[in-house]
């Protein structure tokens, strides 16, 4: 029983730790990694109990590992020395274009956002956001707008010139430089790779992933729907590459996004799949995670201070 209690998590530890990611069934089941962390330590407990002091070995040995990769992000970082503008940025994904749209507006109005991206925008949705007065809020936009989960925009309050949209199968992520009137110039791109598949390989999520812009060189910032926990290869290397998760910088990176009750439905517990990525030299000032009705999504805002 103390090996049943300690070698699932030991293996779990060591495959996170090992930078290889296999397919089905890692990439889903990572996510949980938050989750696996704390039923290491029970399964450590109950070996130490059973007094079996091997396992209760691999238990701590389990224990630590884990707890080293999920704890740091309850804890606040510093940040780089920064002193432009400050940009305010919201991203929400609209579930198919079915999100309340006067709670999404509300929110725009309480947050006061410099950045909206959307995910899964349909051509329905923009126009029922677009009557309700957004263009006049953000009137700045590049949109990509398609029937389905694949539609994503950029909206925003300062001039924006088209980037080339990523697209992979029915998955669009748009991209936009904006011109802030500090001077800054900055690639916004509104993240949404299509969801890891609960069988077989994942070229199509691997590959949206690793089509957004590396970090380093001009200023990016990407926010939405990534479909990918910090814990999730293709996200860390991302990160490696130049950006930091404000979430995770605020000390709230291990607040759920997803999935979100829809009415009495059941649901799987929460995992933070919606990030805002900011450029490693950007100061990460605020980080919240925010409440719309009928989409399956937590919004995200962040305030991050440009260098």
């Amino acid at each position: 029983m103390s090996w049943i209690a300690v070698v699932p998590f030991a293996g779990w530890a060591l495959v996170r730790l090992s930078g290889f990611e296999p397919d089905w069934p890692w990439v889903p089941v990572v996510a949980f990694t938050p989750y696996a962390a704390a039923g290491s330590l029970i399964g450590m407990v109950l070996a130490w109990v059973l007094r079996r002091r091997t396992a209760g070995m691999v238990g701590i040995a389990a224990v630590v590992a884990l707890g080293l990769t999920v704890a740091p992000r309850a804890f606040a970082d510093g940040n780089p020395a920064a002193n432009g503008p400050v940009l305010r940025v919201l991203a929400a994904n609209l579930m198919v274009g079915q999100a309340d749209t006067g709670r999404l507006m509300a929110l725009v109005d309480q947050v006061r956002p410099d950045v909206l991206t959307l995910q899964e925008l349909t051509p329905k949705a923009m126009l029922r956001l677009e009557a309700a007065g957004l263009r006049e809020t953000l009137p700045h936009a590049v949109t990509r707008p398609l029937p389905g989960v694949g539609g994503s925009a950029v909206y925003a309050r300062h001039p924006l010139t088209a980037g080339e949209t990523i697209q992979l199968g029915a998955f669009g992520q748009a991209r936009a430089w904006l011109a802030h009137p500090g001077g800054a110039r900055v690639e916004i791109v509104s993240v949404h790779p299509c969801a890891p598949k609960r069988t077989g390989r994942q070229p199509c999520w691997q590959g949206g992933l690793d089509a957004l812009p590396r970090g380093g060189g001009e200023l990016r910032l990407l926010a939405g729907d990534f479909n990918a926990t910090l814990d999730h290869l293709p996200m860390r290397e991302l990160l490696a590459s130049g950006y930091r998760d404000a979430a995770d910088v605020m000390g709230r990176g291990l607040t759920a996004t997803w999935p979100q009750a829809l009415g009495r439905t059941l649901r799987s517990p929460g995992v933070a799949i919606d990030h805002v990525l900011a450029d490693s030299r950007m100061a990460v000032r605020d980080f919240r995670v925010l409440e719309l009705r009928h989409t399956d999504h937590w919004p995200v805002f962040a305030e991050v201070r440009l260098p």
